[in-house]
């Protein structure tokens, strides 16, 4: 093989989308090469085959070759054009030039939908779709480098897929990559179908009430994991990635806030902290306030919430975990019921609900408000799996503040702090605030 084949090949390295291929173009034999992820080859082929209308010599056959493009022979050009999504044409594997063109590529912008269940203020609205291959081009024109590195795996047994990891080589920790890749390679045969299975390949539990994988539907927030050394998986099917491992900062920390000035930038972030906080404690700190330590109450405000509460015929626990479960139901139904009656129906259901039990005194007016401002608090958080991790993880609290009272939701949280300490994904603590700045380490 030519030196500067081989010296494309090397820089870009092992990539199990880099086409390679000799190509018979009617009575012409040339070689395409490129990114099969950013190229749609059958009908750049076809656009080609005009070359091969009558047998050339091979001084004919360099001339109406480089006649379809720019002649490149610099090697670190060439690979930048690659990484482009160009297609690269050699009259034989022992040229010494090859032709840059311009393929049919393949569509990255949308067939693909906009984002759905992630928002964003500032930043790029494409997302992933079910296709692997698709996603892993959007990938590539988020993070155009030669350092970028993709291997294909073939899983299952009765119902094959395919598993696509993405890493930046330099970036990261090679002990990671390895367990992973150690890992897919072992239970390779494990069909797999979700997001559950594909913790179980590469052994993680799925009884975490934290999400040890963080899913993403964003290609920049996907882009930036790449480059603070974190592995990406795509499975076909599956219209996300998945980011290992996933760390506590996942949980308020987005790349598009990155697009606002620092001071509102922080501001943003310190706001979704404070929600999650509210979320997580004011359920227990009415119950603890209202049963169990009302002294800690100025006497007018005392009055005034067991003035609400006159009439009321259960104990502010069961009170409060009654309309929690009801709540929960609202919210589920609102993502099952279509969209285009999910948010009429569970808005009315939830007034109505909501004034029809104060009004019967089965539950005080202070309480309404207490739910109204977790359930808005708890939905500050990002990603999904987050958003229903502290859903769960605010009833811990609930339950030590309705035995211990104010000193029980300090015995919750330092309970989930414990917890949340003891969590690791992949070797990685959860609770790893570090991040690879390119140098080869990550926390």
């Amino acid at each position: 093989m030519n030196s500067l084949i081989k010296e494309i090949k090397d820089s870009i390295g092992e990539n199990d989308d880099l086409l390679f291929t000799e190509q018979q173009l009617k009575d012409l034999s040339v070689v395409l090469f490129g990114l099969n992820s950013l190229i749609d080859l059958g009908p750049t082929i076809k656009q080609l085959e005009q070359l091969g209308q009558k047998n050339y010599s091979n001084k004919e056959k360099q001339k109406q070759i480089s006649q379809l493009g720019e002649i490149k022979r610099n090697a670190g050009e060439i690979t930048s054009l690659l990484l482009d999504g160009k297609l690269m044409i050699a009259p034989s594997p022992n040229a010494d030039f090859v032709v840059s063109v311009d393929p049919v590529p393949v569509k990255l912008n949308r067939a693909i939908d906009q984002i759905t269940n992630e928002n964003t203020m500032l930043g790029p609205f494409v997302s992933f779709n079910e296709d692997s291959l698709t996603n892993i081009g959007v990938m590539r024109k988020h993070v155009v480098s030669e350092k970028i590195r993709v291997k294909h795996f073939l899983t299952g047994t009765h119902n094959k897929k395919e598993l696509s990891l993405i890493y930046y080589e330099g970036i990261v920790e090679e002990n990671l990559l390895q367990t992973v890749l150690k890992d897919i390679k072992r239970n390779s045969i494990n069909d797999l179908h979700s997001i559950q299975d594909v913790t179980k390949m590469l052994g993680i539990t799925p009884y975490s009430i934290v999400p040890r994988v963080k899913t993403t539907e964003m290609p920049s927030e996907a882009a930036q994991s790449l480059l603070n050394g974190k592995v990406i998986l795509f499975l076909d099917g599956l219209p996300f990635a998945l980011i290992l491992p996933s760390v506590f900062a996942d949980m308020f920390f987005l790349e598009s806030d990155k697009n606002l000035t620092y001071p509102l930038m922080v501001s943003l972030r310190s706001l979704r902290i404070a929600g999650t906080l509210i979320a997580l404690i004011f359920p227990g700190l009415y119950v603890a306030l209202v049963a169990v330590n009302p002294e800690v109450l100025r006497l007018e405000l005392a009055l005034s919430i067991a003035q609400s509460r006159e009439g009321v015929p259960y104990p502010a626990f069961i009170e409060i975990i009654i309309m929690l479960v009801v709540l929960e139901l609202i919210m589920e139904a609102s993502v099952r019921l279509p969209k285009s009656i999910g948010p009429t129906i569970t808005m009315v259901g939830g007034i109505i609900l909501g004034q029809a039990a104060v009004e019967a005194q089965l539950v005080s007016n202070l309480l309404v408000i207490v739910l109204a401002a977790t359930t808005i608090a708890n939905s500050t958080v990002v990603g999904v799996q987050n958003l229903l991790s502290i859903r769960l993880l605010k009833y811990i609290v609930l339950i030590f503040s309705s035995v211990f009272g104010v000193l029980g939701i300090l015995a919750g949280v330092f309970f989930i702090c414990a917890y949340l300490a003891g969590v690791s994904s992949l070797g990685v603590p959860y609770l790893n605030f570090k991040q690879s700045k390119g140098d080869g380490s990550h926390g």
